[in-house]
């Protein structure tokens, strides 16, 4: 039994993400895995950070995430980048000393060091661009964000993508391959 922390972050339960969310904790809770899911705008989440202490909810998401095999990510991707709310919560839980701490080199020089090895992470994200300008002129900056400065850093090697472009623009025989994606997905956990 795998045991999954999935933060959804769409503030739509009619949006495609809510329909990536279903099928992914369905597919999950069928295949005997345990999910635990925070969705961000129905729980109100504040996702300003500044500079103060963990509270209970950031605490709480930081010991559901170290009883968990995997973190699971879904969002749209706006302005090159997750919602404000995940972002914010990226800033807040996946935060230092707890997701990483940073080793002395010598001077004001030194590096991340992640403190979540071993756990892995899928990322769900859609996108309203076709693939073509997200690969080529914007070069894949959400992903490279999301791999090298989140992940990484909190030592998670293991990330997978799933992305899907051109939602609001695609048909709806496309639309239920991105689902059949995202169980297939859930099933290989």
């Amino acid at each position: 039994m795998k045991k999954i922390f999935l933060v959804y972050g769409h503030y739509n339960d009619k949006s495609f993400n809510a329909a990536i969310r279903d099928i992914f904790i369905k597919t999950v809770k069928e295949n005997g895995n345990e999910i635990y899911c925070v969705d961000l705008y129905k729980e109100k989440f504040d996702p300003v950070f500044a500079g103060e202490k963990p509270d209970k909810i950031v605490i709480d998401h930081q010991k559901r995430i170290e009883n968990s095999d995997f973190i699971v990510l879904i969002a749209p991707i706006w302005n090159f980048r997750m919602p404000a709310i995940v972002e914010g919560w990226i800033d807040k839980v996946l935060a230092p000393p707890w997701a990483f701490k940073f080793k002395k080199l010598f001077g004001n020089y030194g590096y991340p060091v992640g403190n979540l090895k071993g756990k892995k992470a899928i990322v769900f994200c859609t996108y309203g661009s076709p693939r073509f300008a997200i690969k080529t002129i914007f070069l894949n900056m959400p992903t490279k964000r999301l791999r090298r400065g989140v992940f990484n850093i909190c030592g998670i090697t293991d990330v997978v993508y799933k992305r899907y472009f051109a939602v609001p623009f695609v048909t709806e025989k496309k639309r239920k391959e991105f689902l059949e994606d995202v169980r297939n997905t859930a099933k290989k956990l």
